[in-house]
Parts: structure tokens; sequence; C-alpha cells
């Protein structure tokens, strides 16, 4: 992607650039690219495909060390299939993730930094195909867990290129024709490149 690329390429400016002191009510703003991979063995019936999309998040620094970040993104879309078989539906969701951080070198140029929080995710414009064709799925909100790790690496003046992983505890009950068919665990990993600035 050439976004990624892009990332990658501005790596290397790294070494003559200073580093500016990350401090107390700074904002640190990030805008990427996601690719979100649900688990295995998702359902007994049925399993949930990755799906990339854009995604943002601002973080306010408390302490140099510590911060409290919000993601967010545009909506994400996933096939559904049935096990070993063919697409039988979609779904479209948002994320929104508050989270802890812990910044680990705030005043580098490399800042690697941890984090946990809760996850709010929302499903919603499902839409059947094949073998579920003319069935109404729905898909209920889920709230759980979330933990990430990450880093920050100064490419200029305030900017810096980011890279993390995420992981999401997100299980959805799900019901066809208002039948409850049991619990979908998507419980994604999540893997992101982005472009940030502090304020």
């Amino acid at each position: 992607m050439r976004l990624a690329a892009a990332i990658l390429s501005a790596l290397t400016l790294t070494t003559a650039l200073p580093t500016q002191a990350q401090e107390a009510g700074d904002w640190i703003w990030r805008v990427g690219v996601h690719n979100v991979r649900p688990k295995s063995d998702n359902h007994e019936l049925v399993n949930v495909d990755a799906a990339a999309q854009l995604t943002f998040n601002a973080t306010y620094m408390l302490a140099p060390n510590w911060g409290v970040e919000v993601l967010a993104a545009l909506p994400f879309e996933s096939d559904i299939n049935l096990n070993g078989g063919p697409r039988v539906a979609k779904s479209k969701y948002l994320p929104p993730t508050v989270s802890a951080q812990y910044h680990f070198n705030p005043n580098g140029t490399w800042r690697p930094y941890v984090g946990a929080g809760l996850n709010y995710t929302l499903f919603f414009d499902e839409k059947t195909r094949g073998a579920l064709n003319g069935v109404k799925l729905e898909l209920d909100p889920s709230w759980g867990l979330a933990a990430q790790v990450g880093l920050d690496v100064d490419i200029g003046s305030d900017w810096f290129v980011n890279a993390d992983a995420r992981w999401f505890d997100i299980d959805t009950d799900a019901k066809v024709n208002g039948a409850d068919i049991g619990t979908v665990e998507v419980d994604p990993l999540a893997f992101g490149l982005s472009i940030g600035r502090r304020f």
C-alpha cells in the first residue's frame, strides 16, 4: 500500500532529525490503516473474514509517560462464511476503544508503549446471500477488553510514524430471523501503520 511505503521510507530520515520532548498536556494524533484479523473458529457454523480500513486515534498525555487514547475508524466490513464453505453474509462494524497507555521512552526518538482499555463494537447493515439469502441476520453490539503494543518513531519536528498491534475481545450474539444461533467470538488481532503528529 502507498501509505505503508511512505511510512517505511520515512524511517530512513529519523537519525538526522531532532527529538522533541513529550510532556503532560500534549496531544498525539495518528491516522493510518489497520488490518483486523478475527480468530479462527469464531462459531460452530460460521467464520468471519479479515478486513482493512482507515483508522484515527488521539492520545492526551496526562504525564510524560501516561496517556489516554481514543481509537476510531471508518466502518469495517467483513464477509461471513459457512465453515469450510461459501460466503453467506456480510456486516459492517465500528470498534471505538478507549485505552490507558504507558510510554516507556517519552523523550526518545523511538517511543514504545503499551495500553489496555475498553472496546465497544457496533454491528450494522448486515446482509445475507447464498444459503442465507432472504434471511434476516442480526448481530448484537459487543463490550469487551482491549490491549495494544505500539511504537512511535520521530521523522521530524513533532511528526512521527507509528506501528502497532491490538487485540479486542469482541463477542456478538447472532440471530437469524429472530432465533438465537449463539455467540460469534470474533476476538480479532489488528495490525496498523500510521503517521502522526504531537501538539
